[in-house]
C-alpha cells in the first residue's frame, strides 16, 4: 500500500526513547532491555514515509545519547528531521513499557524534557509552503504552557494546508492542567481522530453522532471503535468500516498507524470506506509487533484487501509470521 502524492506532511510533537524488557516476567525483575524509539507524531511520520509520502517530524531532543538515537532512528526511517531542535540543557524524554497483548503499562519520564520547552517559534523552523497537511495531537497540549501555545498557533493561524488533530488522551499527563482545552483545539482542525473510549473519558461520549454535535467545524471526524471498527463522519454522512481480525502482539502504536493510513488515503482522495480500510491495514502492522511502528504489510496483502468485497474483508485474519 503506497500513495504517490505531491506535497508533504509535517508531524509536530515529542518523541522519546522507549525501554522494553527483553525477557518475560515482571519489569522489576528484568535484567536486560531493548531500546526503541516512540512518539505519536513521529510514529505517524514514519508510517507516512513508508506509505510513500514526503514526511517531516518537528520536535526537540536533548543533546545526549538518547537524543542522537531518536534522530538516527527517525531519519533512518526516511523522515526529514531538519526541523528538530537539539536542546543543550534539557534531556530527551524516556518511557518504559511492558509488552502485553491486553494492554501495555507505560511509565513516562518526560517532565522537563527538551520537547516540553517547545513553543510557537517551532513553526518558524520549518517551511510550510509545500505542506499539504500538518499533524498534531493532544499529547503536546499537556506538556507545558508553551507547548499549548504552539498548538494554538498551529491550529488558529491562517493557513493554506490542512491540519489533523489526534486526541491521544494520556490522563497521566493532565494532573493540574485543564483538559477542556482539547475540545477547543479539536474543533479548529480539519480532520479529527479520536478513540471512542478516550472521547468518552474526555468529552463524555464516544458516540459518533454526539461527537459531531460537539465538534461541528472539522470537515472529517474519525471515531476509532477499537477492535470493532471505525466510523467516519463528514457532514451528515456516516461511514462505518469493520476492523480486521489481527493476532495482537501488543496494541501500543496501532492508533498512530491507523492515523497515518487514514490520512494518506484522505490526501489521495479515496472514498470514505477505503480511507478507513487504509487506516485499519496500517494499524495491523503495529498490532503484529511489540514495537510502536511495525514493518509494513506486504503489497500482496494490502492491495487485495483495500479493494476487497465486504465478505472477503470480514473473513480476513492477519497473523504474525515467524
Amino acid at each position: 500500500m503506497r500513495f504517490d502524492l505531491t506535497g508533504g506532511v509535517v508531524c509536530l510533537g515529542e518523541t522519546m526513547v522507549v525501554l522494553v524488557p527483553a525477557e518475560p516476567g515482571p519489569v522489576r525483575a528484568a535484567r536486560t532491555w531493548t531500546r526503541a524509539v516512540g512518539g505519536a507524531e513521529s510514529n505517524v511520520a514514519i508510517h507516512l514515509a513508508r506509505l510513500g509520502l514526503r514526511s517531516r517530524w518537528v520536535g526537540a531532543v536533548g543533546d545526549d545519547a538518547f537524543g542522537g538515537a531518536v534522530l538516527d532512528f527517525v531519519r533512518g526511517a526516511g523522515v526529514d528531521v531538519s526541523g528538530v531542535r537539539v536542546d543543550p540543557s534539557r534531556p530527551t524524554g524516556l518511557y518504559v513499557k511492558e509488552a502485553d497483548a491486553a494492554g501495555s503499562p507505560v511509565r513516562y519520564y518526560r517532565r522537563g524534557s527538551a520537547a516540553s520547552a517547545l513553543g510557537p517559534d517551532a513553526l518558524d523552523r520549518v517551511a510550510l509552503d509545500d505542506v499539504r497537511l500538518l499533524h498534531v495531537s493532544g499529547i503536546t497540549a499537556a506538556l507545558s504552557d508553551s507547548c499549548l501555545d504552539l498548538l494554538r498557533e498551529a491550529l488558529f493561524r491562517p493557513r493554506r494546508h490542512l491540519v489533523s488533530f489526534d486526541l491521544n488522551w494520556r490522563p497521566a499527563l493532565w494532573p493540574g492542567r485543564d483538559p477542556s482545552v482539547l475540545l477547543e483545539l479539536a474543533d479548529a482542525a480539519d480532520v479529527v481522530l479520536a478513540g471512542a473510549d478516550e472521547a468518552e473519558a474526555v468529552w463524555g461520549t464516544g458516540d459518533p453522532a454526539k461527537l459531531r454535535a460537539l465538534l461541528p467545524r472539522p470537515a472529517s471526524l474519525v471515531v476509532k471503535q477499537g477492535e470493532r471498527g471505525a466510523t467516519l463522519v463528514e457532514g451528515d454522512e456516516f461511514t462505518y468500516q469493520q476492523a480486521l481480525r489481527v493476532d495482537v502482539v501488543e496494541p501500543v502504536g496501532a492508533g498512530d498507524g491507523f492515523a497515518a493510513g487514514y490520512l494518506a488515503a484522505h490526501l489521495a482522495g479515496l472514498a470514505p470506506a477505503r480511507r478507513l480500510r487504509a487506516g485499519h491495514l496500517q494499524a495491523a502492522a503495529s498490532l503484529l509487533t511489540s514495537e510502536d511502528v511495525g514493518e509494513p504489510l506486504p503489497p500482496e496483502v494490502t492491495g487485495p484487501l483495500l479493494d476487497a468485497d465486504p465478505p472477503t474483508w470480514a473473513a480476513a485474519h492477519l497473523r504474525r509470521l515467524g
